[in-house]
């Protein structure tokens, strides 16, 4: 699932022509692009979708938006690690992770072999 994230953000940079920043989304860092909110400034929260700040947002409503996501699991699903998510999904879900058979978990059986 692709989600529209608020961050906030810690830096600002032009990068070839690009302003670039770096994006904290409730502990995870990441690399955004700022080119459709020219004006936003360091300390200041956007929402943002597939790497591009799209929209500047208050704090208070940033702050409520990651508190839910982070109660639902949304960021560990957005941000989290492809690899240990595969994994938790083949060992914890019924009927997957048993002798081999048909469980319909072939990516992370195949991943496997």
């Amino acid at each position: 699932m692709c989600l529209a994230v608020p961050g906030r953000v810690l830096d600002i940079e032009e990068r070839d022509g690009t302003r670039m920043a770096n994006v904290d989304f409730g502990g995870v860092v990441k690399e955004v692009c700022l080119e459709y909110l020219p004006d936003l400034e360091v300390g200041e929260y956007a929402i943002v979708h597939v790497g591009f700040a799209l929209q500047r947002l208050d704090e208070a409503s940033a702050k409520q938006t990651l508190e839910l996501f982070a109660e639902l699991g949304m960021l560990q699903e957005e941000f989290g690690d492809p690899w240990e998510l595969a994994a938790q999904e083949a060992g914890g879900a019924p009927g997957h992770g048993g002798n081999g058979g048909s469980g319909g978990n072939g990516t992370a059986q195949e991943a496997q072999r």
